[in-house]
């Protein structure tokens, strides 16, 4: 059984998810799946948007690239065939995360994050 790619998901950078997560809400129309102080997922019909805390300081997870997701369904082959490739490690995958997803990621040459995941039903 192979992996099916299903869409690819922007992650926004944000200086306040908190802030950010009203202001998709009002001005776009957007609902709140999960958030914390450091992530959150908004969905409004097929479209979905992820905010990621970013403050260019030592403190931010992802100082210098861009973030995207890409959602699928089956997630394992694809990992297998990235793992055997040496584009990511055994410990890369996680599963049952707070937000309800099997995942895994990696950076390519640009310092761009590639997160790899699947809803957990």
């Amino acid at each position: 059984m192979n992996t099916d790619l299903l869409k690819i998901i922007p992650v926004l950078p944000s200086a306040n998810i908190e802030r950010d997560v009203d202001w998709y809400s009002e001005k776009f129309g957007f609902k709140e799946y999960f958030s914390d102080k450091m992530y959150a997922v908004l969905y409004r019909e097929n479209l979905v948007i992820h905010l990621q805390w970013h403050a260019n300081t030592e403190d931010d997870p992802l100082l210098g690239g861009s973030v995207i997701r890409i959602h699928v369904n089956n997630i394992r082959p694809l990992f297998e065939e990235l793992l055997k490739r040496g584009a990511v490690t055994n410990d890369s995958f996680k599963t049952n995360t707070p937000w309800n997803t099997n995942e895994f990621g990696l950076f390519d040459l640009n310092s761009n994050a590639i997160f790899i995941m699947e809803d957990i039903p």
